[in-house]
């Protein structure tokens, strides 16, 4: 199997809370068209973690970011980088599926693109299907693009995020809890949606789900603390880990 090139990378991260020091000292690759699991116990980084891969922990007050996250070797903390470009490269779908109330399924879809300046009805309409399409949800809504976002099911508004975060073509696409509001069956879709897309954009996804992170993950981090204790292939994270923490959490005597 070829060698992916590294699309993404942090070197030596650390986040604060104001005086908190919540991630310690993390660096990571991660390869295009994979799938990494940040796994964990509850509060030990992991979203926090995520959050600085497009510059969503710096819109908390009084938080801060040390350390360098390069997208395609380009620093996005350099000065003079703007987030709001940053987070349309690095897209982020949330644990509670949040489309726009007062927008149409459509115009959720839509929304992005209409920002970065894209007003052609055509151009809307093809991205749109491709779209929703990407998140296997053309099929479901296609007869009623008009009625609102939020009047789909939440798995299929889990999937409507999804279709707007694909809808400007990130190269990298972060899901932080994705499935753990959502029903066994709404979960398989986007389990079966996460394991399609990586041939389309790099993945990092936090679950609490270790069965998750072994299903859909190439690659899993193990997080404790605030440190990442280790990252390898999923395979050898659950059958050899390095690090007995990391045998001590998969094999449930804490967390």
């Amino acid at each position: 199997m070829a060698q992916t090139s590294i699309i993404l990378q942090t070197k030596r991260v650390n986040a604060y809370f104001g005086k908190v020091h919540a991630i310690q000292d993390v660096s990571l690759e991660f390869r295009s068209n994979t799938v990494t699991a940040m796994i964990g116990p509850s509060g030990c980084g992991k979203s926090t973690f995520i959050r600085t891969l497009n510059r969503m922990h710096e819109e908390v007050p009084g938080a801060r970011v040390e350390g360098e996250v390069l997208l395609d070797g380009s620093n996005i903390y350099q000065p003079g980088v703007d987030p709001v470009s940053i987070r349309r490269r690095i897209g982020m779908v949330f644990q509670k599926a949040n489309p726009f109330p007062s927008l149409s399924i459509f115009d959720n879809v839509a929304a992005g693109l209409k920002l970065a300046g894209f007003q052609r009805r055509t151009v809307l309409q093809e991205v749109v299907e491709r779209s929703l399409r990407q998140a296997a949800l053309w099929d479901e809504v296609k007869d009623k693009l008009k009625a609102p976002g939020t009047s789909l099911s939440g798995g299929q508004q889990q999937r409507l995020c999804i279709a707007r975060a694909l809808a400007v073509s990130p190269p990298v696409l972060l899901m932080d809890e994705p499935t753990s509001a959502l029903d066994p069956i709404s979960t398989a879709k986007i389990e079966e949606l996460v394991m399609e897309l990586k041939n389309e954009v790099t993945i990092v996804i936090v679950t609490h789900n270790m069965q998750q992170a072994a299903r859909i993950s190439d690659h899993t981090a193990f997080f404790l603390m605030g440190e990442m204790v280790e990252c390898d292939l999923t395979s050898r994270i659950f059958t050899k880990p390095r690090d007995s923490r990391t045998e001590n959490y998969i094999t449930g005597r804490f967390g």
